[in-house]
Order: C-alpha cells, then structure tokens, then sequence
C-alpha cells in the first residue's frame, strides 16, 4: 500500500513538473511572439524618428545649394551683367528694361544683387527711378525661374512631375501677367513712380544699422567654407570704379577684429592706431589661394551645386514620400488644404498669404522659398491652390528684405533706395489685386494646370519653357530694342495683334462659336503642326530613338574592337608560354 502511495506521488510530482514546463514554455512562445510583433512598429517608429533630422539635414544642405548656385552665377555672368546695365539706350526703353531686369537676374539667379545693383544705379545718379522701374519689373519675373530649374530636376512619375511643374509654374504666370498689364500702366501713368515718391515724402526717413541676415546665419557656417564673394566690387561696377572692376569677385582678404586702444591716448593718435590695428589674413574657404578665373570657379560651383541641388531633391522626394503615408499623409492634406468653414472660406487663403510672405521675410529669399515648396506640390502634400497665395505672399516678403536693406543705407541715398524698394513692393501688391481676390481672376492657376499638363505630356516641352521664356525671348526682345524704338514697334505689334486674335477666336470658339464663320469655328484647315505638339513630339521620339541606336551601334563596334584585341593577345601569350602551339597552328 505504501508503495502503491509513493509511485503515485511520484506520478503526480512528474505531471506537475511536465504541466509546469508545458505553462513556461507556452509563456515564453507568446512573449517571444509579442516581442517578434513589436519589433517591427519599434523599427518603424526609431526610422521616422532618424528621418526628421535627416529631412532637415537634407533640407539645409538644399538650401546651401541654392546659395552657392547663385554665388556661380554671380561668378559667371556678374559683369556680363554690368555690361548689360550700361546699354543706357536700352534703359530708356521700358520693355527694354524689363528684359534687362530678367536677363540679368537669371544670370545672377538672385533678384536681391540684381535690385542692388539697380539701386546703386539710382542712387550714384546714373539712372533715374522711371528706369528701374522696368528692371524691378523684370527681376521679379526673373527670379521664378529657380524653382522651374529645381521642378525640371524632378524625379520619374508623371503625375508628380505634372504637379510640380504645375506648382513651380504659378509664380511665373503671376509674374508675367502683372507685367504684361503693369507695365503700360505705368508707362502711360507712372503710377508706381507718384506712388512711392509720395510715400518717401511722407515718411521720415532716417539711416539705421543693417538688416538682420536671419537666414545667412545659418547657412553661412557652411557657405563661407566654400567661397566667399566679396559684394562690395558687383555692387562697384555700377559706379563704374576702374579699381574696384578690376578686382575679382572671389574674396580672397577677410578682416579681423579691431584691437583695443588706451583711452589715455589723444584723439589723433586714437585714430593712427586704430586704423593700423585692423589686420587681414586670408580667407580660409576652396578658393581662396586659387589661381582660377572667375568663370573657372564659377563653372566649377555651377556644376557641383546643380548636382548637389539635384541630389538633395531625389532624396527629399523619396523621403517624404517614405513618411507622408496612409494616415499621416491624411492628416497633413487636411491640415494645410482645408479652408475654413462658410462664410469664413476666404479668410484661409489671405492667411497663406501672409505665412508666406512672413516665411519669405525670415529666411530672406523668395528663391528658397518657392523652391522648398515645389517637391512638396509634386509629392501632393499642398495643393496648388494652397500653393498660389503661398507664392503671392512670397512676392512680398521679399520685397520686405529690400525695404529694410534700402532704410539700412547712407542719409544721402536713402530716399532714392527706398523709393526703388517700394517701387518692387506696390508693383506686387497691385498684382495681388489684380489676380487672387476674385476667384474668377486667378489666371495664373489655370495657366499652370496647363503647362503641367503639357509637361507630363511631352517632357521635352518643360526644357523647351525654360529656354524660351527665360533666355531667348528675353534676349530676342533685347536685342529689338537695342535697334530703336521703330524696330521694335514693327515687329511686336503685329505678333500682339495676331495672338490676341488668336485667343479670342479660340475664346468664340468654345463658349459661343455661332458668332464666327463656318471656317473659323475649328482650326482643322490649318497643319495640324500648328495646332497640335504631337507631330514635334514624333520628331523628337524619333531623333532620340535614332541617336540611341546608333549610340548602340558605336558601343557594339567598341566592344567588338576590345574583344578583338583582347582575344589576340591572349593568343601571343599562349604562343609565347607554348611554342608547340605555333608549330601545330
């Protein structure tokens, strides 16, 4: 009986520990599956987290790029922009000027040098602000063109490119219309001239310190370490000081820190010392001890910071497009796209204007701006309508750095600076009048729907834009008005009227084509090269797929040639280690 008891104790003891080991093993499975579960929302999450600062990093290094690309252009085209601003018998031409403003500051791919320059003009007598008028006109237009380079830059899908070129577009839209109706405006009125010597007159003005550089001291760590312009002589040449145009644009002396002077001292050795105790030493940045021209360098920083700047694109698309994902990406859509509910609707977007132009006003460039805000147009975060007043209010913020930058100057200059500046700001508020209060007048949106539509369509055609709008209508025009104003007369007006004709005949023809002749009401008896991009595009395809092939052709021959050579030496050094082998063969 007792063993009977032990053996099932001993049976029972067995059962627990085997019902024991069966629990901790099941606890442990499900702990090692909750952790295996875990593991990936916890990867997940700390790669988000390691994203952000790398979008800011990649952001900065965007933002720098930008900075250095309008440094090369500085570089490369800096005095053929002096050159271009002495054609005074250009200048007196409005639409001459106006060209001269875009032509310049796309040389220089900055509005704010290519203002300065105009204000160093007016302000040393050799131009009067009648004539910078058109150029302040045409540097805002120039100025749109750097985000149009950074949406070419865009990466692969068309629905993205479409939006961004879209997105980029807009802004010089905006430009081009508020010139297209400010500038006769001004010519037959010169209302912008009344306007801002009114306001200059009202004012009293006095000289103060300089502008903040709020986004300079971020950048500048940076930027200085790899060139470092000295403004002083692109700012000269206006003047037209033989010394200061002699010299070149690269900063090759920085200066040191004032040292400090005994008060005891009198007041003329005070100044003796002082002025030799201002020591230079050389500028540490790439170029700094550089034999190269200015163009070499400026070529050099052309090609790194375009390749930097697309680089840096690339990788802000694919990481935004890695975080802004399912329910974030709803979120964000929501939060910046949404309007305010009735009848409160129009208060959204004049709020987006003056976030932008306060944006503008902070990081001090409408370039930067803009082009921060086209890949983010291309991925669909905001929407174009969110983008427009986002692009207007940019427009102003910019012209709040010229507006601190002209109270910055000398007493002697200042009313001619600051008339200049409010010149730039009132031309931009006129056009925001112009086209954002009524819905119906936002022209420059519809306008840009069509160009990305045509650009997703056919690629080549955004390259086409650019060139066209940016270089060689401008300086087609320039040239016109170089050669009188009865030169440019004749052979703009009549190209005027037959594009007026044809927008109103294409207006008749979709809302009320009963109003023309049976011929007129369709374009089918023209080519249909002029009525549709199609046939261009065929052409190019073809050229393209021909150049391609042979492309292919010379790579085969190439690679025939290496195999061939190196078949053959492969057979001397078989003879050579294997005599035999001649004899037989």
């Amino acid at each position: 009986m007792q063993n009977a008891t032990d053996t099932m104790n001993r049976t029972c003891v067995v059962c627990l520990g085997f019902t024991t080991k069966f629990v901790i093993l099941q606890f442990l499975k499900v702990q090692t599956m909750e952790t295996q579960s875990r593991l990936p929302r916890v990867k997940e999450t700390a790669l988000t987290l390691l994203k952000i600062p790398l979008l800011f990093l990649l952001l900065y290094i965007f933002i720098c790029s930008l900075d250095i690309l309008s440094s090369a252009f500085q570089l490369v085209g800096g005095r053929t922009a002096r050159e271009i601003f002495q054609k005074n018998i250009v200048l007196s031409n409005p639409v001459g000027g106006v060209m001269v403003g875009i032509l310049v500051t796309v040389l220089v791919q900055s509005s704010s040098t290519s203002t300065s320059i105009t204000v160093s003009f007016v302000s040393s007598g050799l131009m009067d602000v009648q004539s910078a008028i058109p150029i302040i006109m045409g540097a805002n237009i120039g100025t749109s063109v750097t985000n149009t380079i950074v949406a070419l830059m865009h990466p692969g899908d068309r629905d993205e490119f479409e939006r961004a070129f879209a997105g980029a577009t807009v802004h010089d839209c905006f430009n081009w219309l508020s010139v297209l109706l400010l500038l006769p405006l001004e010519v037959v009125t010169g209302a912008l001239r009344h306007l801002s010597h009114g306001v200059v007159k009202t004012l009293q003005l006095s000289s103060r310190d300089n502008p903040p550089e709020l986004l300079k001291v971020i950048t500048k760590p940076l930027t200085k370490l790899v060139v470092q312009l000295d403004k002083k002589v692109l700012t000269a040449m206006a003047t037209e000081d033989q010394v200061q145009m002699n010299k070149s644009l690269v900063k090759r002396w920085c200066k040191s820190a004032v040292m400090k002077v005994d008060s005891r001292l009198s007041d003329l050795l005070f100044c003796l010392v002082k002025s030799f105790t201002i020591s230079f030493f050389v500028c540490k940045h790439l170029f700094a001890n550089s034999s190269l021209s200015d163009l070499a360098i400026g070529l050099i920083l052309l090609i790194c910071s375009l390749l930097v700047l697309c680089g840096c694109l690339i990788l802000l698309v694919k990481l935004l497009n890695s975080m802004l994902k399912g329910q974030v990406s709803n979120v964000i859509n929501k939060i910046l796209n949404t309007d305010f509910p009735p009848p409160f609707t129009w208060v959204t977007g004049y709020l987006a204007l003056i976030a932008g132009a306060g944006m503008t006003f902070l990081v001090q460039s409408s370039s930067v701006f803009t082009s921060a805000l086209t890949p983010l147009v291309g991925v669909g975060v905001i929407s174009l309508e969110r983008t427009y007043p986002l692009t207007l209010g940019s427009n102003l913020g910019t012209t709040g750095t010229a507006l601190l930058a002209a109270l910055a100057s000398r007493a002697e200059k200042i009313a001619a600076t600051t008339q200049v500046a409010l010149c730039h700001f009132f031309f931009n508020l006129f056009g925001i009048m112009l086209w954002y209060p009524i819905p119906a007048t936002r022209l420059p949106i519809q306008m840009a729907l069509g160009l990305g539509r045509y650009a997703a369509r056919y690629r080549w055609f955004a390259v086409l834009y650019l060139v066209l709008f940016f270089l060689l209508f401008p300086l087609v025009v320039f040239v016109l008005s170089m050669a009188g104003w009865k030169v440019l007369t004749g052979t703009g007006v009549p190209i005027i009227i037959l594009i007026i004709s044809v927008a109103m005949i294409n207006f008749l023809q979709s809302r009320k084509p009963g109003f023309l002749p049976p011929k007129l009401q369709n374009w089918n008896f023209l080519p249909i090269w002029l009525t549709s991009l199609q046939p261009m595009d065929d052409l190019i395809t073809r050229m393209t797929l021909w150049c391609g092939q042979i492309s292919e052709k010379k790579n085969h021959k190439d690679f025939l040639k290496v195999r061939f050579r190196t078949e053959k030496m492969m057979v001397v050094v078989l003879y050579k280690k294997y005599p035999q082998l001649s004899r037989r063969f």
